[in-house]
């Protein structure tokens, strides 16, 4: 059966990597089936992705970045709104910063998890220091200069026995400072649009929620 994670990416049409490897590998139900999930007739021919009206795209487009980063629809509404504070550009720019530095996420784009869904219990389970403190709130908002590091009572556990391995062909992107031997990274600079792992309309989620 197929898990609903690999359904989200079905329909999105694109891999939002929400399996850990098993998106990277000829496993993944995209890879095989990459036609739309739903109810397939033997020998018949795959459904095709109809073209979707302006409204049908934004909405699209709003989904898959909501599920990308693994967020209700209050909250990722919430996040656009706190964007929209702001003036032109400033809002895609503003949006791409809200996002890329809540903790779970920062967590995941230093390479402690695979996943931000593994990224997100690590937090929640009280694995992860933030400027030497212990913290258990995934949507922490973080900041430049910020230090965030595994609790040295926590590296031992079995969730972490490979990260040395991991981090030998890891790199974190240009805005995060790792240090492998001390397990902690920090953050250095802003997140932009384009540091978005995931390929996404942000012009079209602006315009989604501001009708």
């Amino acid at each position: 059966m197929i898990n609903t994670k690999c359904k989200i990416c079905r329909r999105a049409g694109e891999k939002l990597f929400l399996k850990e490897e098993k998106c990277y590998t000829p496993k993944c139900p995209l890879t095989r089936k990459s036609y739309p999930p739903g109810v397939q007739k033997r020998g018949a021919e795959k459904k095709p992705r109809r073209a979707l009206s302006e409204y049908g795209s934004q909405l699209a487009e709003k989904q898959k970045l909501k599920f990308f980063y693994l967020l209700r629809e209050r909250q990722f509404k919430n996040y656009v709104k706190e964007a929209l504070k702001g003036k032109g550009s400033d809002i895609i720019s503003r949006l791409a910063e809200i996002l890329e530095l809540r903790l779970d996420n920062v967590v995941y784009r230093l390479g402690f998890a695979k996943s931000r869904s593994i990224a997100r219990q690590l937090v929640s389970h009280g694995h992860i220091m933030v400027n030497g403190k212990k913290t258990n709130i995934p949507s922490r908002r973080l900041k430049v200069g910020d230090i965030i590091a595994i609790r040295p009572q926590s590296a031992s556990k079995k969730i972490f026995q490979d990260i040395d391995i991991y981090f030998k062909k890891y790199q974190p992107p240009v805005w995060l400072e790792l240090n492998k031997e001390k397990k902690e990274g920090k953050v250095i600079g802003k997140p932009q649009a384009q540091d978005i792992e995931v390929k996404t309309n942000l012009n079209a989620i602006i315009e989604f929620y501001s009708r």
